[in-house]
């Protein structure tokens, strides 16, 4: 049973914001990579893909290395425009949901990214919405590309308790990702695994009701 909330620490692409990572791969099997599917999923992402989220790998090495499995020179903006293909919309209820939470509670994003997709989603949701960042929501966003850690490494989790000098049990954090969850509970932090056919605005809801 969660209870005790103080802080809620929340995942960003398929909490709060809308993705859709077969959009990814359709495209990238359109510019020619055949089994991207293989090397990223929601669930399982190659070195690759870790490296870029940590920050560890340019956005020009990245490049050629999905140009390398093309096997020709593909123009940047359809690799960035295939690249982000996964990056839907941020519902006004969740934006809703943050405004209200964040005047009783302490929000923190942690999100497992990476530099292209941050400013893709930087002025997408920034065009909908009037605030000069997404991070304006929160007390504080972890980007992983940022820090040089991602999920679901114990080492995420227990930076952003000590750089916000919060109490595991009275924190809980909202992630679609059960790897993610399952490192967070082993730290004692409080977790919902949101399901696909679940809603974050109505769990939240029932949940700090």
């Amino acid at each position: 049973m969660i209870k005790n909330i103080r802080n809620i620490i929340f995942d960003l692409g398929g909490v709060l914001l809308n993705i859709d990572y077969q959009n990814t791969i359709n495209a990238f099997q359109k510019l020619g990579v055949k089994d991207f599917s293989q090397v990223f999923s929601k669930t399982t992402q190659n070195t690759l893909m870790q490296d870029f989220e940590r920050g560890a790998l340019t956005e020009a090495l990245f490049r050629k290395h999905l140009t390398d499995r093309i096997g020709s020179e593909i123009d940047h903006t359809l690799i960035d425009l295939a690249w982000n293909a996964m990056l839907l919309d941020f519902p006004e209820s969740r934006f809703r949901l943050l405004l209200k939470l964040k005047s009783q509670y302490q929000l923190y994003l942690l999100s497992n990214t990476n530099s292209i997709h941050y400013s893709a989603f930087q002025e997408l949701i920034c065009k909908t919405y009037p605030i000069q960042l997404l991070d304006d929501l929160f007390n504080k966003a972890y980007y992983s590309h940022l820090i040089g850690m991602r999920k679901p490494d114990a080492e995420i989790f227990q930076f952003v308790l000590q750089d916000q000098a919060i109490l595991p049990e009275e924190t809980l954090f909202i992630d679609d990702s059960p790897q993610h969850i399952d490192a967070a509970k082993l730290l004692n932090i409080q977790t919902h695994h949101l399901l696909d056919n679940e809603e974050v605005s109505i769990i939240l809801t029932n949940i700090l009701a």
